[in-house]
């Protein structure tokens, strides 16, 4: 699970291919593997929240995420995307990160977030 931003490159992102994109638009990117969201995101779809309500991501239907910390309600935004039980994060400011679920529980960059 990592996270990335600005000049650091991920090689995983290589894959990326902007033509699938709509409009020219930077900020939806897909993988070239897949210019569709992926069956495998509805099954994710909600709210999960850390233990201790700081952090909350909503993975909404559609491939776009909110996430919430304390009391900033839109700290970030972006797209996601799952395969299998990995989700790779897009945020719009260039962003991006991972995580891994595990027994209905979303392991991210150090956190855990449990579906509620």
């Amino acid at each position: 699970m990592g996270l990335h931003r600005g000049g650091l490159e991920d090689p995983a992102r290589a894959e990326l291919r902007l033509d699938c994109r709509p409009e020219g638009d930077r900020r939806h990117a897909r993988p070239a593997r897949d210019c569709a969201m992926s069956d495998a995101s509805a099954d994710f779809t909600g709210l999960w929240i850390t233990d201790d309500g700081h952090v909350r991501h909503e993975l909404l239907p559609g491939g776009r995420y909110v996430e919430a910390r304390g009391g900033r309600e839109h700290a970030y935004q972006g797209r996601y995307e799952v395969s299998g039980t990995h989700i790779d994060y897009w945020d719009d400011t260039g962003f991006t990160a991972d995580g891994t679920f595990i027994d209905d529980v979303l392991h991210h960059a150090g956190m855990i977030l449990r579906r509620h």
